[in-house]
């Protein structure tokens, strides 16, 4: 990144736009500068990074009146929502569709004092993105996910939830639950099939306790698709859920940690404006669909 970015900036002022930089430090800082851009009266803020960054931009926005639009340069790991709005990892064409400024809104979602834009989950499985090591991630990418993931299968344990919500009330032994905004989520870009940007749900997918062999085979019903019916999978949707747990249980905020439980997770509808690509090319499923 630091190597392109006056490529970058030459790009995006010929395309019209007075660029300013900030170069993240540590955790949390993207959240205070994309703040302090608000506060400045910027038109237009760019998430320049993975997923993670994303987060802390959304964070930094979310809490204002006035929200600018978000435009994203994909440049971590998975970036699992750029994925699903189809915004390219090439970072000339990322910066075309930034240029042309078509946002659309999209649902935000919020957990306690925290937001979240594609995914909130907890469990076991959900913990690799913190024990990844990042030399490793930066290396092989997504695939270290996965290695880690063979890595515990024989240790996975179950969490004890409790869950409520106008849709679904359970008390169950669960070996993760993810509550998802769009369709791509840890690289399975089908986990989520139906689940739309601006329709004001989440799509939630608790998997029950299970053995190994029933592990594998919900995990490659979902590399298709074809997992939401699976025995061994609770699906709803809703705008608003509540989890407890006796156990210990982190939570996961668009790959980042995001605390523990309890949590009351709700839905903020067409909350944030997020640049894509209007020719056509966009992923993006709407209520009518995808945008053509």
């Amino acid at each position: 990144m630091r190597k392109r970015l006056p490529e970058i900036l030459r790009r995006l002022e010929r395309g019209g736009l007075e660029t300013s930089t900030h170069a993240t430090i540590g955790e949390g800082d993207a959240t205070v500068a994309a703040a302090e851009a608000v506060e400045r009266g910027f038109d237009l803020i760019i998430a320049a990074g993975g997923d993670g960054t994303l987060n802390e931009v959304v964070n930094g926005v979310a809490e204002k009146s006035h929200r600018p639009p978000i435009g994203i340069l994909p440049l971590g790991t998975t970036n699992d929502f750029a994925r699903a709005l189809s915004i390219p990892r090439k970072w000339e064409a990322a910066c075309d569709i930034i240029i042309r400024q078509y946002s659309k809104k999209i649902d935000v979602g919020k957990v306690n004092q925290r937001y979240f834009i594609n995914i909130a989950g907890g469990g076991s499985m959900t913990e690799l993105t913190y024990e990844v090591p990042s030399k490793l991630k930066t290396m092989i990418g997504q695939l270290a996910y996965y290695m880690k993931g063979l890595e515990k299968l024989p240790r996975l344990k179950p969490i004890e939830l409790y869950i409520k919500s106008a849709e679904m009330n359970l008390h169950e032994n669960v070996m993760l639950f993810l509550i998802a905004n769009s369709n791509s989520v840890g690289g399975f870009e089908k986990l989520a099939p139906d689940a739309s940007m601006d329709d004001g749900l989440f799509d939630v997918f608790i998997l029950k306790r299970c053995n190994l062999g029933e592990f594998i085979r919900v995990v490659t019903a979902a590399l298709r698709g074809e997992h939401i019916n699976d025995p061994s999978m609770i699906y709803f949707r809703t705008s608003s859920i509540q989890i407890t747990s006796p156990d210990y249980v982190q939570i996961n905020l668009d790959g980042e940690f995001g605390g523990t439980l309890p949590c009351i997770f709700s839905m903020l509808p067409s909350h944030l404006d997020i640049i894509i690509d209007e020719s056509g090319n966009s992923t993006y499923k709407g209520k009518n669909g995808v945008i053509k």
